[in-house]
């Protein structure tokens, strides 16, 4: 079983390397272009994947403040519920606007068409009734 650890633990940290290094941004790899990072993984099979792990990708702290600074505890981000949040609400306001503008526009454009209807049907009952009684 240990011979099999001897081969098998590398091997792992290999592929971790290597599908890391591959979702890595072109922008996030240091010191070398990433496909550069890629040969290296894969060529020096030990101290390719952990001189990536180490040195090859700019690190960042995790997202929300998960670290033991006292800095990074007091200034996390604080997120806002949509109810609350006055840019979400005045957005809602602006497209709110834009469709009731539309909707006067529908109606005058019924309204409209309604009566044109009724005209020309007032003008085809007088017409048509004044044919057959002049015959």
């Amino acid at each position: 079983m240990l011979r099999a650890l001897i081969y098998l633990l590398p091997l792992a940290l290999t592929i971790f390397a290597f599908i890391d290094c591959l979702n890595t941004p072109e922008d996030e790899a240091k010191h070398l272009p990433k496909i550069a990072w890629v040969f290296i993984i894969l060529l020096f099979w030990i101290v390719g994947p952990i001189v990536w792990l180490a040195a090859g990708k700019v690190r960042r702290p995790p997202a929300g403040g998960r670290t033991p600074s006292e800095w990074h505890r007091s200034h996390r981000t604080t997120w806002v519920a949509p109810d609350d949040n006055p840019d979400f609400l005045k957005s809602l306001k602006d497209e709110n606007k834009k469709d009731e503008a539309l909707l006067k526009d529908w109606e005058a454009d019924l309204r409209r068409r309604e009566e044109e209807i009724k005209r020309r049907e007032g003008e085809a009952g007088q017409g048509g009734a004044a044919g057959p009684a002049s015959s």
